[in-house]
This record gives structure tokens, C-alpha cells and sequence, in this order.
């Protein structure tokens, strides 16, 4: 069977899938990217295509990619002639499939639908009036809507995440989530990372924190300010905090700074207690997980993060924000602690698990299982494949 892949950055969404089709007999795998940010397996033939860099509207710049993923697809196909094409369609880049290529079978991977939930107006859209956000978020879901409607099939990662689209949609969207490789992130004890942040040795508490920006979306003012009250009552705790500092879900913070720097020129807590680690290689990722005592996942309600599910995988005690795409997986009390995003709270319920060895060993050990019972790897591989190899 002939596969395409398409996502603007190799491998995004699909490294589990790419690599698996790369072994597996029968198969024979491109990929359609505009850039690649990983290791491409033996066997796997990428083609890149250049994108329109011309300030449009949403829905301009979505028609651009799709005419790049086309004009790619034309000069791909004099070699390689797709049966399936599983591509992610939040740039666009599905639109012009099916009225080129009719005789592909069409499968979109649809990861968010833009709703009017008042946290992304009061985070995302700040500045623009009710008007502004009405025409940005309709032509942004027209997009996506021309997509759900020349698919052949639909998959979205989350039931959550399928609930935001429009009922019309929802019957016939599979759930099917990427999967946690659990082998990788596991449990280790006696894991450090003294090499890689020194003023950690010796430390009984570390609390964590990951996020692939250090941003208001994924609550990072909020975090810092729960911190602050944390290491005041907890003189031996140690914060350690992975990410980059680039805003990618929403506004900037004025005059050019970044939300990193806005929370360090505030002050107000034990700098050598808390260690900004920038963004980790997986090796050290994951070792960082296996040394947390407490980790810290909170959100607006948006996009469940792989991180979580990783730490979950990794045996972490985790503190998660009391939303629903987080609900969907953890219940308060049985595999982790749920909060709101107040920071007297937020530092509570870090100490609640701080303090009660025998709570965290729980959590911990409920966290792993949960991730083995619904996001392991092999099972989620499976689960794509059917939709692959699904007929009709």
C-alpha cells in the first residue's frame, strides 16, 4: 500500500506512525512536509514543498499551503502514487486533495476546532474587539470545515477534542490518540540529573514543570506566582523548570520580552532554588521526569499536551489544572491532583503531595497505569492502522 503523510514539520503528529510504516512489510511511506525537525527512518521518501511567506488573512494563508501541498503532490506523484493520504489539516493543507487527486482515500487528522471559549479570549485575542475575533476565528474554521467535509475519514486524539467540532462531525470522527511509547518513559529509580543541573544534588523535593513554551495558554504567570508561595513554606524544594521561551499559542507580553523574563525581573523567590533548563534533549527530558517528586501540568482548556501523558507514563506525581481535556484522563485524587489556576491553590495542592509520601506513591503508581491501559504505544498503532487499512 501506497501511504502519503502530510505535516508542515517532519515528523509532527505522525513520528510513531512514520517509523512503525517504515518497518512494516507491505507498506511504502512518503512524507510531504515544508521542513524537517527530525530523523527521518530508512525507506521513508520525503518531499518538501516551499511555503507562501506573505502576510495574509487565516484564510488566505491556508489557501497558499494548500497550493504548495498540491504543486508538491503533482510533482510526487510522477513517482509515487499515493492510495492513502493521512495529513493534518490545521494549515490547510487538505483543502485542494480530493479535487486533484479524486481517487485518494482522504484521512484527516483534526486536532482543534476554534470555538469561542472565554479563556482564549481573554489570552489569545487580547486588543481586538468582539467583531475582530468573529471574523478571525470564521476564517480560520473555514478552513477546517471545507476539510471535515472532503475527507473520506476524520480522526482527532481526544474525545475532548472531538467535542469541540461541530455535531455534524462528531458520529463518524474516530478517536485515536499518537500513543505514549511507555518503554521509553518509564519509571527509574535512582535516576539524577546532577550533571545536567548541578545545584539539584542532594535535593528531596523537586517539583517540575514542562511545557514547549513558558507561556500564558499553558499558565506559566500563574505557575510562577504558585511557586513563589511554595518555596517561601517549603525551604528545601527546588523548582525545575523545562521549556523554550517562544510564544506559540498566544500574544506576546509588551515591549519585547519574553514571559520568561517578565516572571524573573518580578522577583520575589530563591533564584537558586529554581533552575530554567531551556529546552532538553529526550534522554535528559525524561530523566528530568524520572527525578520529579511533583509535576506540575496546567492549561486553559486546550489541546491535551503529550507531556502530561509522558510524565504519567514516567511514574510522576502530578498536579493538573481542573479542565475538561485534562478531566478526560485524570481523576482527582486516584491518578493525580486536580487544581483550579488560583496560586494559593495551585501551591496547596503542591504541598498536599509534597508532604504524604504514601499519597504520592499511590498517584504515582495509578498515573503509570492508566497511561498503559489507554495511550500505550502498540495499542494506539494498531488503532491507526485499522483506520489505514479501512475499507470504504
Amino acid at each position: 500500500m501506497n501511504i502519503l503523510l502530510i505535516h508542515p514539520s517532519f515528523p509532527g503528529q505522525f513520528e510513531y506512525l512514520t517509523f512503525f510504516l517504515s518497518r512494516t512489510p507491505g507498506f511504502h511511506v512518503a512524507f510531504l512536509c515544508h521542513s524537517i525537525d527530525g530523523p527521518v527512518p530508512d525507506g521513508i521518501r520525503i518531499k518538501t514543498y516551499r511555503r507562501d511567506t506573505e502576510k495574509l488573512s487565516p484564510l488566505g494563508t491556508s489557501l497558499r499551503e494548500a497550493e504548495a501541498v498540491i504543486t508538491a503532490m503533482k510533482e510526487l506523484e510522477k513517482s509515487f502514487r499515493p492510495e492513502v493520504v493521512f495529513g493534518h489539516s490545521g494549515w490547510g493543507g487538505l483543502i485542494y486533495i480530493k479535487a486533484f487527486f479524486p481517487y485518494v482515500r482522504l484521512i484527516g487528522y483534526f486536532e482543534w476546532y476554534f470555538g469561542m471559549l472565554p479563556e482564549f479570549k481573554g489570552i489569545w485575542y487580547t486588543g481586538m474587539t468582539q467583531e475582530e475575533r468573529d471574523v478571525l476565528f470564521t476564517q480560520r474554521n473555514t478552513a477546517l470545515l471545507t476539510q471535515l467535509e472532503t475527507c473520506d475519514d476524520r480522526v482527532t486524539p481526544t474525545e475532548w477534542q472531538r467535542s469541540r467540532f461541530p455535531a455534524g462531525y462528531r458520529s463518524d470522527m474516530s478517536v485515536v490518540h499518537e500513543g505514549i511509547d511507555t518503554e521509553f518513559y518509564s519509571p527509574c529509580p535512582g535516576q539524577t540529573l546532577e550533571k545536567r543541573i548541578p545545584g539539584l544534588s542532594g535535593s528531596e523535593e523537586i517539583v517540575t514543570y514542562v511545557s514547549r513554551g513558558l507561556e500564558p495558554t499553558r499558565c506559566f504567570p500563574v505557575l510562577m506566582d504558585a511557586f513563589r508561595l511554595l518555596l517561601a513554606r517549603r525551604p528545601h524544594c527546588h523548582v525545575v523548570i523545562a521549556g523554550g521561551e517562544k510564544t506559540f499559542y498566544g500574544p506576546k507580553p509588551v515591549g519585547g520580552k519574553t514571559w520568561k523574563q517578565m516572571e524573573i525581573e518580578k522577583e520575589g523567590y530563591d533564584s537558586t532554588r529554581v533552575h530554567f533548563t531551556g529546552w532538553l534533549s529526550r534522554e535528559d527530558y525524561r530523566s528530568l521526569l524520572r527525578v520529579s517528586t511533583v509535576h506540575v501540568y496546567l492549561t486553559v482548556p486546550y489541546v491535551l499536551s503529550w507531556s502530561m501523558l509522558q510524565a504519567m507514563s514516567a511514574g510522576c506525581c502530578l498536579v493538573a489544572s481542573a479542565v475538561a481535556p485534562v478531566e478526560e484522563v485524570v481523576q482527582d485524587g486516584v491518578n493525580g491532583l486536580l487544581t483550579d489556576t488560583v496560586p494559593e491553590r495551585i501551591a496547596d495542592r503542591i504541598e498536599e503531595a509534597l508532604s504524604d509520601t504514601a499519597l504520592r506513591e499511590r498517584l504515582r503508581l495509578s498515573a503509570r497505569e492508566t497511561i498503559l491501559d489507554h495511550y500505550r504505544l502498540e495499542t494506539c498503532l494498531q488503532k491507526q492502522m485499522e483506520l489505514l487499512c479501512r475499507n470504504g
